[in-house]
């Protein structure tokens, strides 16, 4: 048979980012979490395009800037997310934004 959706309905990795404003900013004080099939203690964790750190735990707070991906077996590599050390920043909700969305935008700096 096949596989069992998940919520989304599409069977992939995601990479949760915590609080939910992207771009994220690593004076938040970020958290990604990996959500995909399998054990969390098979998470492997990208940075920058390298593999980063050893397999395992699905989630950590983020101390330096960089690009981060996160693979499960099963469901493969996540979309990226940025973590920027910059002063300022433009954020938007981290989640899907369709046309015609009341969206909040915030400045921080």
């Amino acid at each position: 048979g096949c596989c069992p959706l998940s919520p989304t309905g599409a069977q992939t990795t995601q990479l949760l980012v915590e609080p939910p404003w992207m771009p994220a900013v690593l004076w938040d004080r970020v958290t990604l979490t990996c959500q995909g099939s399998g054990s969390p203690s098979v998470t492997t964790w990208y940075k920058d395009g390298q593999r980063w750190g050893k397999e395992g735990p699905d989630h950590f707070i983020v101390s330096e800037s960089g690009t981060y991906k996160c693979d499960r077996p099963g469901t493969g590599l996540s979309p990226a997310v940025s973590v920027l050390n910059d002063w300022l920043v433009l954020q938007v909700p981290a989640r899907a934004l369709l046309e015609g969305d009341t969206v909040t935008l915030c400045c921080r700096g």
